[in-house]
């Protein structure tokens, strides 16, 4: 039996959202698992993934990487939860968005992508659970992809163990903010959503382009957030500035790919 199955991009914090809030993002890795000779790579995090599931023995996995790694698009998340959903389907299983997240959670790390990347759409997670808040977000994503890479590890490791009650306070008000944003499917409120204390300003020295953007955001643009861990840059534009702002972002950005997404409402699964 040949399984094929897909899953997509994420990106996460989505400013005040830090480690909990996450969107899936219109850009996919795709695996391929079928019976075959040879031993499979036990150290490839997909396979790991599949492993927890349904025995690895006389299967052969073919990857498809299309998500940039290493630059704040989820793209770990992105082949553990190709490894969880062909691993519940090899065992017969219908994959379940939050059994697989707490299955998986422990080789992800950040239960935040990973919700996102099994569930689809605009996702919120607590102590592996799940909620989808939304199918779509008030603006259109465009992410500035640089060269550079990062590693979540060092970017976590640049975090303070504390910060101050005001930082506190301000990143917990955007964050509701932020719900209610998605509730209403508001370009305005989401616009004075996405600012935060906790982690984006000590992530700022390996992520350049977020203040470049935000010192001078196109017109159109809502506001700019930094990807997972960074580098990449998320501009939040308003539908009917589209076209303006991509040629914008393009021409002033020339050392960073400009991609431009849509919030997948669909999560991982057969392809």
């Amino acid at each position: 039996m040949k399984i094929h199955v897909r899953a997509p991009a994420t990106t996460a914090n989505i400013g005040p959202g830090f480690d909990c809030a996450a969107a899936a993002l219109d850009l996919w890795n795709e695996l391929e698992v079928e019976e075959g000779a040879g031993e499979p790579d036990q150290s490839h995090l997909g396979v790991q993934a599949f492993a927890k599931l349904a025995s690895t023995e006389g299967k052969q996995f073919e990857f498809v990487s299309r998500i940039p790694r290493e630059r704040g698009l989820g793209s770990s998340a992105a082949v553990i939860a190709l490894g969880l959903v062909a691993g519940a389907i090899a065992a017969g299983e219908e994959p379940d968005p939050e059994k697989l997240l707490a299955v998986g959670v422990e080789l992800e790390g950040h239960a935040d992508n990973l919700a996102a990347a099994l569930a689809g759409g605009v996702c919120l997670t607590w102590e592996n659970r799940i909620v989808r808040v939304a199918h779509s977000l008030p603006a259109v994503p465009f992410a500035l992809v640089p060269e550079a890479t990062v590693s979540t590890a060092d970017a976590r490791n640049s975090l303070p163990d504390s910060v101050s009650h005001a930082d506190a306070t301000f990143t917990a008000g955007r964050a509701a903010l932020l719900g209610a944003a998605l509730a209403q499917g508001s370009p305005d409120l989401f616009a004075e959503a996405i600012q935060d204390r906790l982690h984006e300003p000590y992530r700022a020295k390996t992520a350049p382009l977020l203040e470049k953007v935000r010192g001078d955001l196109p017109d159109g643009a809502l506001g700019a957030t930094l990807s997972g861990s960074g580098p990449t840059v998320i501009v939040w534009v308003r539908e009917e500035a589209v076209e303006a702002c991509e040629e914008e972002l393009a021409r002033r950005f020339t050392d960073a790919s400009v991609l431009r997404f849509t919030v997948s409402d669909q999560g991982a699964g057969r392809a």
